[in-house]
């Protein structure tokens, strides 16, 4: 197999990330929801503290208009509650208009120090049914539109959707350098073209390891053209226990009391359920043995009742601990990890995985947090 060479400088580390449920993405029984386990603060937050207590470095806060909680209010709040743990909130490009959002965001860095990364998302609102293309550059050009107000001290844009003349951007400058680092996935050409030239962590949904490198491979490619470098990451569930047997067990305990048309209408109101993702998830299903693995230890039941990310690691200690290494080797330095129910996973991969990978930040990896801490709100004209 061919493999991506490491990209970040000076990085011999991994992003080790956990996922906060506010999209009401929490079983026991996948399928079967729990009054215990539904989106709230108080749930969400827990695991937000759990995570950052068994030393995970970020935590991805998703975003979705059917159910759960709002993410920039939740990361918000999260901010007064933390002190370590970076918070990766999802960002619907076009759901606020670009220069308020840039404020929002510039404040929400501030209150966290620095320990914010935001995930760019490119899906439809709600009763709108748009092209690829034209998601792809709304979101090009928000992201265009925020670099400029994190940098700048006057916003000129001319976009086929946003136009602005001479806009003063004082007091939008972010605690970090340059702004927060940018997550984002896709796989169509216009979103590669996006990532290549614009974010900074490409993020992937597990499918068979040579597919994940194709994907690599052709995200590296506009990269190069831009003279940039990227790095890569992948969001996967995970099950791990003291042996494959027990974790295996635990796998079929989550999908059984899983009605599959109750799990077909969950991923079909999903906003994303139509992407060129979601179908690559659904092949990998299709691809698996007859207990759904389609590698020795990738799992694919999850997607039988989950939009998106429909994959879990499962395994020992060991094996969870040898994949998670084979895919460093290929070039991934940021794992985006969940798993059912959310809390309990969380001490299962904190307590036995965690404590033997050398973890990082990417924002400060990146230099992007200062040294010292940067006067609030930067005045006109000042440059960091």
């Amino acid at each position: 197999m061919t493999v991506v060479p490491i990209t970040s400088p000076d990085l011999d580390a991994a992003e080790v990330s956990w996922f906060a449920a506010l999209c009401s993405d929490d079983y026991e029984y996948l399928g079967v929801p729990e009054g215990r386990l539904r989106s709230s603060w108080a749930h969400c937050s827990a695991i937000l503290q759990e995570a950052e207590s068994q030393g995970f470095r970020n935590i991805l806060c998703p975003s979705s208009y059917q159910v759960g909680q709002d993410t920039l209010s939740f990361v918000a709040g999260g901010a007064a509650i933390t002190s370590k743990i970076n918070m990766l909130a999802a960002v619907r490009c076009g759901e606020m208009q670009p220069i308020m959002l840039a404020r929002t965001i510039a404040t929400l860095d501030h209150m966290l120090e620095g320990r914010l990364t935001i995930n760019i998302i490119s899906s439809d609102f709600p009763g709108e049914t748009a092209e690829s293309s034209y998601r792809y550059q709304r979101s090009r050009e928000v992201v265009e539109i925020l670099k400029q107000a994190w940098t700048r001290d006057r916003i000129d844009y001319e976009g086929q959707i946003y136009q602005f003349r001479d806009l003063w951007t004082d007091p939008a400058k972010p605690y970090q350098t340059g702004g927060p680092l940018m997550y984002f996935g896709g796989y169509s050409p216009a979103a590669l073209e996006l990532c290549g030239q614009h974010c900074d962590v490409y993020l992937m949904w597990p499918e068979p390891k040579e597919q994940i490198a194709e994907r690599m491979r052709a995200v590296n490619a506009v990269a190069e053209r831009y003279d940039r470098t990227l790095d890569y990451g992948l969001r996967v569930h995970v099950i791990v226990r003291d042996t494959e047997a027990e974790a295996r067990e635990w796998a079929e305990h989550i999908v059984s009391k899983l009605d599959d048309e109750y799990g077909q209408l969950i991923r079909e109101r999903a906003h994303d359920s139509g992407s060129l993702g979601v179908a690559h998830q659904a092949r990998a299903r299709e691809l698996a043995d007859t207990f759904g693995y389609v590698e020795p230890h990738l799992w694919t039941g999850i997607g039988r009742a989950r939009s998106g990310c429909g994959a879990a690691i499962v395994g020992s200690t060991d094996q969870v601990l040898s994949e998670l290494e084979a895919y460093r080797k290929m070039g991934i330095r940021a794992f985006i990890l969940s798993g059912y129910p959310h809390l309990d996973e969380c001490r299962h991969f904190g307590q036995r995985v965690l404590p033997q990978i050398k973890t990082c930040s990417l924002p400060e990896a990146y230099g992007r947090v200062p040294t010292e801490t940067p006067k609030t709100p930067l005045g006109a004209g000042e440059r960091r």
